[in-house]
């Protein structure tokens, strides 16, 4: 079974100590596809704080994927991109193009989007809109896709 963990990196959220509503759809939605969330949660918009978060579970093995949700737009605070670009060994462009590309559905706004998504040692990180609707409709999108990189950077 493959191991997951989600995080929404959102400081109003995180001070409130209040659950996020897309993190709780994407762990229903791994759950289906056959990941185990090991870790959920709701971090502070600190980028070195969750560049160690990304660091450490990914360095430890305890999972093969890790979601964010949240601070992935343009403004100085959204630090999820940088802090997952940090962290990786090496990118995976082609998912969040994908994504911004299929998000323009809702407007063009999505072309806003700063996701990102790369690989540290065995672990595929990926950042995702903050919005419970899109990220559960992203993760649909490229389930397939997402499980057979997760799988394949396993085998390495």
């Amino acid at each position: 079974m493959m191991r997951a963990a989600i995080f929404t990196i959102d400081t109003g959220l995180y001070k409130a100590k209040e659950e996020s509503a897309a993190a709780a759809a994407l762990k229903r939605l791994l759950g289906q596809a056959g990941f185990e969330v090991k870790a959920a949660g709701v971090l502070p918009q600190d980028g070195e704080m969750l560049a160690a978060v990304l660091r450490q579970l990914a360095d430890s093995g305890s999972v093969e994927l890790i979601l964010t949700t949240g601070a992935a737009g343009y403004l100085e605070e959204d630090c999820a991109p940088t802090a997952l670009t940090e962290v990786s060994d090496r990118l995976i462009p082609g998912i969040p193009e994908a994504l911004r590309a299929y998000n323009l559905r809702y407007g063009k706004s999505a072309m806003l989007e700063s996701l990102a998504a790369g690989i540290r040692k065995r672990t595929v990180l990926l950042n995702l809109p903050e919005s419970a609707k899109t990220a559960k409709e992203d993760i649909e999108y490229i389930l397939p896709e997402l499980v057979q990189v997760v799988e394949n950077v396993g085998l390495e």
